[in-house]
């Protein structure tokens, strides 16, 4: 619904960016951890995780009006993802790759919980919902509880330990949407001149 109303409005006004990033960065994480274990599952997820990330960034960075800082955070997620790629490839001794990049991700996947209440003392303040996304919210608990469901039947703690903050996120997020309702929101409109 983001990549929807970015298409519809022709602007980012509203639609944080940071979840994007920060989403598309695990992607890519999490699809390094499946090729090395050999995950179908995690492979496949994550590929096309990644691809629909990487989408809604370059439409974001198109609509922005600001696209400096944009293009500065997309360039440093590069960075990160070579120097990470580097670094589990050349100086990680084969033995401890899978466990080390299992942590790498799992620290990857709290912080993508954990970005969209970086606006939590806004809606708390303004006693509005608007910078949260409800889609997201909803679609992050989804996918939250079924990674943790996987990651528990595979007896794997690096898929199932952070994918429980993303359950407990989405439900404060659901607790401000019952508390800050959207239909209480004012509507604003230019004084008079």
């Amino acid at each position: 619904s983001d990549l929807r109303q970015m298409l519809a409005t022709k602007s980012v006004e509203n639609i944080q960016f940071l979840p994007f990033l920060t989403t598309d960065a695990n992607n890519l994480s999490w699809l390094g951890y499946g090729c090395l274990k050999g995950d179908g599952t995690v492979i496949t997820v994550n590929a096309i995780g990644a691809t629909l990330q990487t989408l809604y960034i370059l439409v974001y960075l198109y609509y922005s009006p600001a696209k400096r800082p944009v293009l500065l955070q997309v360039l440093l997620l590069l960075a990160v993802v070579v120097t990470g790629y580097g670094y589990f490839t050349n100086l990680v001794d084969t033995g401890m790759r899978l466990t080390q990049l299992g942590l790498f991700c799992s620290v990857f996947t709290i912080t993508m919980y954990l970005s969209p209440l970086a606006d939590l003392a806004k809606v708390i303040r303004s006693k509005s919902t608007r910078c949260l996304s409800f889609p997201l919210t909803v679609t992050t608990l989804v996918a939250s509880s079924s990674w943790t469901l996987y990651g528990l039947q595979l007896h794997d703690p690096y898929i199932t330990v952070p994918n429980v903050p993303g359950i407990v996120t989405s439900l404060v997020r659901f607790w401000l949407f019952q508390r800050y309702r959207p239909e209480q929101d004012k509507p604003y409109s230019p004084l008079p001149a």
